[in-house]
């Protein structure tokens, strides 16, 4: 699908559990100056059954990544959205126009996932995840180098540089490659 043939970009934002994807995303649908519809990935398939089964150990739905694309595809074809997910390798390179990747201090994102109720074990994945750059290197390695940014998100400060920072990106965009 090609970004000239769009209205509005696609955006992914991705990181670890606990980095504030969502809280980005809905402030960034509220402030953008074009439409954007944000889809919590994680509610999504939940919502709609796009899940082969359900792990009691780590709490989490398996997802059926197939139905979960096929689902996504006429929506994200049509630009104008924000995936929100704790992964972005499974969508295809050709939906994102931008990938954000928010990073948290793993010592607040530690005090973020006790807050959620989250295991132990569970909390000890993800601050690993977060240590040793997962989500980013995912990100890295599916997308193209110019579309993955990188933002910190530990704090109100870092919310609302991130989301300026996006709402700029937006109007380059419209400028460059959409229409106004």
């Amino acid at each position: 699908m090609s970004s000239a043939s769009r209205q509005a970009p696609v955006i992914v934002i991705t990181g670890t559990p606990g980095t504030g994807k969502s809280t980005h995303a809905q402030i960034l649908a509220n402030e953008s100056p074009v439409p954007l519809q944000h889809i919590n990935i994680s509610e999504w398939v939940k919502e709609r059954g796009l899940y082969e089964d359900f792990d009691d150990e780590w709490q989490s739905y398996t997802v059926d990544e197939d139905r979960l694309l096929d689902e996504l595809e006429p929506i994200v074809s049509k630009g104008g959205v924000i995936l929100d997910w704790h992964t972005c390798e499974a969508f295809p390179e050709r939906w994102a126009d931008l990938v954000v990747v928010l990073r948290c201090d793993h010592t607040k994102l530690w005090d973020r996932l006790e807050k959620r109720s989250y295991s132990l074990k569970k909390i000890q994945e993800n601050n690993e995840a977060e240590i040793m750059q997962i989500v980013l290197e995912e990100a890295r390695s599916s997308f193209p180098e110019e579309i993955v940014v990188e933002l910190i998100s530990e704090g109100m400060s870092d919310l609302e540089a991130n989301v300026a920072r996006i709402v700029e990106w937006i109007n380059l965009w419209r400028k460059n490659v959409g229409k106004t």
